[in-house]
């Protein structure tokens, strides 16, 4: 009589691999708990840590040397963009994932760029998660499909690096002189690129502009 094995399980003698050791990072508590029990009931899945904010998160992953790091897109401190290019420079090891409510495609951009292997919304159910997890473990790349067309069909940002970065310095309202100081600019060279970056996106002003193109993950 043979022994009957269910599908997946170990040869005899030999052992379970180890679980996926997997960090959590987003700053909404109540949606961090509940994700963090859902995948605690896979066998094959480990939550060594949770995070709130984006320096929080790359403490953690010193500490922790998670194999799959799961992290919000906008977090206090650092996006999940700029935790995710710290973390592919400091622990090639780690394997990390964008979830967002926010998804746009300057933000898949970003996130590709950055090395991120899986990039899904937060509709997404924690069993399809566990499943995404498991596949980007292993080496493989996620990206849903939805958002996937969504940059397709916008196409890249019209603005230049260098418009981008003085938008970004204007976001939060500081002065002209302020700008072309932190930027090492003239005041006349910085009004030339916001002006020029106020144009593209069809906004009122330099700040509207930048509202603009956060709001599309051109910042």
């Amino acid at each position: 009589m043979t022994e009957d094995r269910y599908e997946g399980a170990p040869a005899p003698g030999r052992s379970a691999p180890p679980p996926v050791r997997v960090m959590l990072a987003d700053d909404e508590h109540l949606i961090r708990g509940a994700l963090a029990a859902l995948l605690g009931l896979e066998d094959d899945l480990q939550v060594v840590a949770e995070a709130a904010s984006g320096p929080e998160a790359v403490a953690m992953a010193r500490t922790f040397r998670p194999d799959v790091a799961v992290l919000d897109l906008q977090m206090p401190g650092a996006d999940g963009v700029m935790v995710a290019t710290t973390l592919r420079a400091e622990l090639p090891g780690c394997r990390t994932m964008i979830v967002t409510g926010h998804g746009r495609p300057g933000h898949l951009k970003r996130a590709l760029e950055a090395g991120v292997r899986g990039f899904v919304p937060k509709t997404v159910s924690a069993q399809r998660l566990a499943e995404i997890i498991r596949s980007v473990h292993g080496g493989s790349r996620y990206v849903d499909p939805e958002l996937a067309a969504d940059a397709i069909s916008a196409g890249d940002s019209p603005l230049t690096a260098r418009e981008a970065e003085l938008l970004e310095l204007a976001e939060d309202g500081a002065p002209v002189a302020e700008i072309a100081d932190r930027a090492s600019l003239t005041p006349g060279t910085v009004r030339n690129y916001l002006s020029a970056a106020v144009a593209k996106l069809g906004a009122e002003n330099r700040h509207a502009a930048a509202r603009i193109a956060r709001a599309q993950g051109w910042l």
